[in-house]
């Protein structure tokens, strides 16, 4: 992911995140809206990953959603963000 969309969706905004899962047979569409709460970089606790501190770090995102809920995304290649007018 492009460092500098972070700028682009600082905390306060209200945004739509699309992600696409991968299954057998075809992708699968998953959208979440919300404001975007925070940015973090977080590992994933894997042994055999090797990068920092040797464990895979992973951006998340998280999110406020409508009805007051928190939920944390995993942002990668194949999530597509947008700012919206307002969460709905």
């Amino acid at each position: 992911m492009n460092p500098r969309i972070l700028e682009q969706f600082e905390p306060g905004t209200p945004v739509r995140v699309i992600q696409v899962v991968q299954r057998r047979g075809r992708p699968y569409e998953a959208e979440v809206v919300g404001v975007v709460v925070a940015w973090e970089d977080q590992p994933t606790g894997s042994w055999h990953a090797h990068g920092k501190n040797d464990k895979l770090w992973l951006k998340r995102l998280k999110l406020r959603k409508v009805d007051g809920e928190l939920t944390n995304l995993v942002v990668d290649a194949s999530t597509r963000i947008a700012r919206i007018e307002a969460a709905k």
